[in-house]
């Protein structure tokens, strides 16, 4: 008959919940139960209605501590009322139902005749499994309450104290340690010899196992007849024949057959197999939050994490939790989780009460006093029923209240004394217990008052062949292991726990043996590996959290003090010379009823803080290194290691620089494309065994896939970290190392999640960026060859663990460092193809369009960048080609291929509506046009350049096309200002060359002049119409400037054609006009520049010739002197460019004298910035000396032979002043310093017209 089992949740009470709180007189009282508590069973009785409804009860009495206890689980029924049986009952006749099960008494029932006051060894290990939430940080201590009950009463008691001290955090978890027991283990298995000769040199060698005496098992006899008289309803209940007593009464000669119940389990270095019996380990109902289910992670695949690392059996090591209630008590300020089997009995106005039996010839003592008190303290019992007995016949019974028993006659105790007690025992525990997996010893030996602390793992670890063999060492373990699996599985863990559950995680690994617990150890390690955010965001202010926590606690045993007491209170082993191994020692037991005798200074330990990161290759190494740990621990395990395949040997495995593949080779290319998406795509037949012999859906299987998925996840993160540091050498080694960690995972994986599907896309489209880097930045090649070969030692044998199960080929053609940019930027494309590929051919399209975006985008770019290569080099081509070959087939193949590149990326820009990206390539795409163009320029045999060609027109014509098409995809200029003004600027460049070229090579043999003229104006004016005069940037002043050189060649042509014109007088007129107005507009801009002087002197020189041609057909004699007039006005404006030009000459000068050279010369057009062209200059003032000589002497010729004379004083003098500087330039010397006859000029110029 199974036991019905009650679960209580935290937040409700059960029926005997209380809080016993301290009231203003000093004394105790009774909180009454919480509402919720009528919904939380059926089936109740009224009287444990009638308890509920009790509202509170007044303990006088001077009870001055604080109690609280919550129910946590409770496996037994609702408390029934109990049987009061009638005086001169016999006891030593058992009832009709003893010894069967019974839910009233449950455990307690049928061990009653056992060893129901000793407790099991691991019993805080089942609690603290099954409440792994309050381990670590909520609970103090966690144990049995026979142990509590057994500390507490150290001051009133000779018996001997034995107990195994755990720390977890700041729980401590206590269980009874028999020595004895285990000596009895060792003379059989051979285990613990150096604890029993440790014991036999050290401890009084006086305390032995005492025989139970026939009196003993008559008194546990009579009171387990008494339980079940009680729970049987009938106080007349017929007893059993005297031969069922005595066939049930205990052996006597065996007395201690059950003292050696509870079961130790088999240390490592045993052979003993592990429980099997799962059904045993498990509660009903309870949460099962200790098991760390690897996954789901941010980018994990839902459909592999693992569920749990390791087995129940290995999980619990036959431990569990077999107390009738788990309690969480809180006495004082001590948080405990106890565990109890004390039957609880109920009924009538006593809904609560526990039952009890004592001989009326024996007075309660202390010892039972404190024992009961603290029995329904921990259970919230207010009542106790005493029932008496002589010789086993019923006197009668007694009711005491709880608060009233520390005052019964002959048991008197102090409440806070007992309160003192427990929180010196408490400090001096946690004070001196400070190393997680460690077994401490708490011993106090028969009669002694000396109190002795022992540290047992390290008195194991100084015997070698001992080191496996503490019982306690994989129970500790697997606890350290499911606390931090249970902090780390929270959703709102804090981060500053980390380095609590990093401390958790490195005791437990130091504690197991890698040989027999390798599962453990790798998912230890892995969840290691969790701790660190691979990309971890910045705070505000620029620093990294670094995930300190403020309840650490040290992993480095050198740094904790072993005197943790201020006032010197807790003694060590300094101070106990007798025995220097203890840890620390209570030297009088009478020191714990002292006040705050032990205080714990609950220090932080630094050493335990999660290690702070500055960077993120840190950090992903700090990864790496718990993933390699893992893997060892995972290979290690595989049955078949000794025939795994060896690795490839045509692959080694340090990144060594390989041949590559030819270009020509478009095969080998599409053949690992191919193989991408083999990889990546579904795979049709079922995985039963791996490379390396791993049996599907086995442990190593599922955890060799998250190590796998993590590192590649690493290398990743270091491949982008590097790509931001311009370390691409760097950066491909990381992003290969990342695609082998995907291939293997590819290898043992039968289905790949999206998630792990998208993780490759990205991996992909990062190899597709780094060689983009390569190709761009050659200069560097040699140095980003020496990062890509070098090799860290953790990083060679996480490849030595990937060969175990793939050949990691899959992904050499991506990975590879190439020599060659073409190669590079082709291998780009292909990742970049391969993503695309794969993003469409597994219906992700719809499912992650940004990615899908983000790759379109990067294969228009990638796509423009090798049509740019293929562009330049057939620039190249034709710049070495000879200038009287036609055009070469390998510049037209080189056209062809930058063209359909241009054609795809805008395609590609145009499916996810880049309209600025578009008309960057339309831009590129007018640029090819543009060379194609130039390549059929006709040249002569000696270099000269012949008429313009109907080829040159139709490139030139198609570039305008290709421009005109990416204005309207930006449609207006705020689209994109940067780009407007760049295609604008393209635009008005192209319309300028082609009119520019029109015009000097114009194509006369096979267009009239005429339409020739024509053409040159609309393509000037188109020019001039995408010259943005008004918008301030840096290409205006380079607008200007050809805004004024259109207007001045347009100018020229107008004035050619008014000299060549005959006939037409209206078309003349026309011309003249026309000239007059470029010539005008072209002065205006170029006097805005400022520094194009020639320039500005050219077209000032070419308006005095127009309106001298104009004048040689006048013959009145005032019309030439007011058109001379007038051009002397034209003159005077050239001061202006002769003092720039006198400026210019001054800065070079003083640049030579600084050593800074002779200035060069490239030709007519150029700027000051690039520095004064002073043979234009001297062309320039040769033309310009004749031109104002002529105008002289034209002027006076004119104004002496006048015939009107007035009274021309004014006349007169203007004359003089003509002639004198007539003369001056007709004295001038021609072999004279440039600079010299420049300041000759304005000199004259300023003279001329000065008033």
């Amino acid at each position: 008959m199974c036991l019905p089992k009650l679960i209580v949740s935290e937040k409700l009470c059960c029926v005997w919940y209380c809080s016993m709180m301290t009231a203003t007189d000093g004394s105790l009282s009774m909180l009454p139960c919480l509402d919720n508590e009528e919904k939380s069973n059926e089936g109740k009785t009224d009287t444990n209605e009638d308890y509920k409804q009790k509202e509170s009860t007044a303990f006088p009495g001077g009870c001055e501590v604080k109690s609280r206890a919550v129910v946590k689980y409770s496996a037994a029924p609702p408390p029934a009322a109990y049987a009061r049986l009638q005086e001169k009952t016999d006891l030593k006749l058992p009832p009709s139902n003893w010894l069967r099960e019974s839910t009233q008494l449950g455990p307690a029932g049928i061990t009653i005749l056992g060893s129901s006051g000793k407790s099991k060894p691991f019993s805080s290990f089942g609690m603290a499994y099954d409440f792994i939430d309050s381990v670590g940080n909520e609970v103090d201590v966690v144990s049995d309450s026979e142990n509590i009950k057994k500390l507490l009463k150290i001051p009133y008691s000779k018996s001997h104290v034995s107990m195994a001290v755990h720390r977890v955090g700041r729980t401590l978890l206590l269980d009874e340690l028999d020595i004895q027991e285990l000596f009895m283990r060792s003379s059989q298995t051979g285990d613990w010899i150096w604890l029993k000769e440790f014991y036999q040199r050290l401890i009084d060698e006086k305390w032995q196992r005492k025989k139970k005496s026939k009196e003993h098992w008559y008194q546990k006899a009579i009171l387990s007849k008494f339980l079940y008289y009680s729970i049987n309803g009938d106080g007349n209940a017929e007893p059993m024949s005297t031969t069922s007593d005595e066939s049930s009464q205990p052996d006597d000669e065996d007395p201690e057959c059950d003292e050696i119940g509870p079961s130790w389990p088999a240390p490592f270095g045993s052979s003993a197999p592990i429980s099997e019996d799962n059904d045993s380990l498990k509660r009903e109902n309870l949460p099962n939050k200790g098991k760390f289910a690897l996954g789901p992670l941010a980018s994990s695949p839902k459909g592999q994490n693992l569920t749990t690392l390791f087995n129940e059996g290995e999980n619990s090591q036959g431990l569990k939790n077999d107390f009738v209630r788990n309690i969480l008590w809180t006495f004082e300020d001590i948080h405990m989780l106890v565990g109890s089997n004390m039957p609880i009995f109920g009924g009538g106005r006593y809904p609560a009460v526990s039952l009890r039996l004592r001989d009326s010839n024996k007075p309660i003592n202390v010892l039972t006093g404190i024992d009961y008190w603290l029995d329904n303290l921990m259970c919230n019992v207010p009542e106790l029923v005493m029932c008496f007995h002589v010789n086993g016949i019923v006197q009668k019974y007694e009711m005491i209240k709880t608060e009233d028993i520390p005052n019964l006659e002959n048991s008197t105790f102090s409440t806070r004394v007992v309160k003192d007690i427990a929180q010196n025992i408490l400090s001096f525990l946690k004070s001196n217990c400070t190393k997680e997996g460690h077994t401490y010893w708490l011993f106090k030996a028969s009669g002694s008052d000396i109190v002795k602390l022992y540290d047992l793992t390290t008195l194991c670890e100084e015997a070698p062949e001992e080191k496996y063999q503490n019982p306690f060492t994989m129970p500790v373990a697997v606890l350290l292991y499911k606390v931090a699996s249970n902090m780390l599985m929270k959703k709102n863990q804090n981060r500053k726990h980390y380095g609590t559950i990093r401390t958790l995680l490195l005791n437990c690994i130091k504690l197991l043996n890698e040989d027999r617990h390798p599962q453990i150890i790798a998912s230890a390690n892995y969840m290691l590996s969790e701790l660190f955010e691979l990309n971890e965001p910045r705070r505000d202010d620029g620093s990294l959290p670094n995930g300190n926590s403020e309840d650490s606690y040290s992993e480095e045993e050198d740094d904790i003090p072993e005197d943790s007491d201020e006032n010197g209170s807790c003694s060590t082993g300094s101070d106990a010379p007798e025995d220097g191994t203890a840890v620390a020692i209570i030297k009088s037991v009478r020191e714990l009823s002292l006040p705050e005798k032990y205080k714990s200074t609950h220090q932080i330990w630094p050493s335990c803080t999660f290690p702070i990161c500055h960077d993120t290759e840190e950090r992903c190494r700090h990864v790496l290194s718990y993933v390699l740990k893992g893997l060892k621990a995972v290979d290690s395990s595989i049955e078949k290691e000794s025939e795994l395949p060896a690795a490839d040997p045509s692959t080694p495995i340090p990144l060594k620089y390989e041949g590559l593949t030819p270009i020509g080779s478009s095969c080998g290319m599409k053949n690992e494309i191919a193989l991408f998406l083999d990889k990546a795509g579904p795979r049709g037949g079922d995985i039963k065994h791996t490379r390396s012999g791993m049996i599907k859906g086995s442990w190593q299987h599922r955890m060799k896939l998250q190590l796998f998925l993590k590192a590649s996840k690493a290398y990743y993160v270091l491949a982008e970290s590097a790509t931001n540091l311009l370390k691409y050498g760097r950066a491909l080694r990381y992003v290969k190392l990342a695609l082998q960690c995907h291939d293997s995972y590819c290898s043992i994986s039968s289905n790949l999640h999206t998630e792990v599907l998208l993780f490759h896309s990205q991996c992909l489209s990062l190899c597709g960026d780094i060689q983009l880097m390569l190709a761009q930045n050659a200069n560097n090649r040699e140095v980003y060859l020496e990062e890509y070969n070098y090799q860290t030692k953790d990083d060679q044998e996480i490849l030595h663990s990937l060969h175990r199960e793939s050949s990691c080929q899959a992904f050499n053609l991506a990975t590879d460092m190439a020599t060659d940019p073409e190669y590079q930027l082709t291998v780009s494309c292909k990742c970049y193809e391969a993503v695309y590929d794969l993003l469409v051919s597994l219906n992700l399209k719809d499912q992650h369009p940004d990615q899908l975006n983000q790759v379109l985008k990067r294969l228009g770019n990638i796509r423009n960048e090798i049509g740019v290569f293929y562009m330049n080099q057939a620039a190249a081509v034709q710049s070495e080609r000879a200038a009287n070959k036609a055009v070469l087939a390998t510049e037209q193949e080189l056209w062809k291929k930058s063209f359909c590149c241009f054609e795809k990326g805008m395609k590609d820009f145009d499916a996810i509506e880049d309209k600025t990206n578009t008309a960057l390539l339309l831009c590129n795409t007018g640029r090819l046009m543009r060379i194609c163009a130039q390549a059929h320029c006709p040249l002569s045999t000696d270099e000269k350049r012949g008429e313009f060609s109907p080829e040159e027109a139709l490139y030139y014509n198609k570039a305008i096309d290709y421009y005109l098409k990416a204005m309207r995809s930006l449609e207006k200029r705020e689209t994109h200002p940067a780009v407007w003004d760049s295609v604008n600027w393209e635009l008005s460049t192209t319309y300028f060359t082609l009119a520019t070229l029109l015009q000097d090579y114009a194509p006369l043999s096979r267009k009239a002049q005429e339409q020739i003229e024509k053409e040159v104006t609309e393509a000037m004016m188109k020019s001039l119409k995408y010259c943005d005069l008004q918008t301030v940037s840096a290409r205006q002043p380079l607008y200007q400037y050809r805004a004024a050189t259109i207007h001045h060649r347009l100018a020229s042509m107008y004035h050619s054609c008014f000299r060549n014109q005959v006939g037409d007088e209206h078309l003349r007129k026309q011309h003249k006009n026309l000239a007059d107005l470029h010539y005008t507009k072209a002065v205006r801009l170029f006097q805005v520049l400022k520094d194009a002087p020639c320039e500005l002197l050219r077209t000032q020189l070419e308006r005095v010739a127009f309106v001298e041609f104009q004048m040689a057909g006048m013959s009145s004699n005032a019309a030439k002197l007011k058109t001379l007039t007038a051009t002397l006005d034209i003159i005077s404006d050239t001061r202006q460019a002769f003092e720039m030009i006198h400026k210019e000459m001054l800065e070079e000068q003083k640049q030579n004298l600084n050593g800074a050279g002779e200035c060069d010369s490239n030709g007519a057009n150029t700027n000051s910035s690039n520095g004064l062209n002073t043979e234009e200059v001297e062309k320039l003032i040769n033309i310009f000396e004749p031109s104002l000589s002529f105008l002289l002497l034209q002027l006076v010729k004119l104004m002496t032979t006048t015939k009107k004379k007035s009274s021309g004083t004014t006349e007169d003098g203007t004359v003089k002043k003509y002639k004198q500087v007539y003369s001056s330039l007709l004295r001038a010397e021609k072999t004279a310093p440039l600079i010299t006859r420049v300041e000759l000029i304005i000199d004259l110029l300023i003279q001329l017209f000065t008033t």
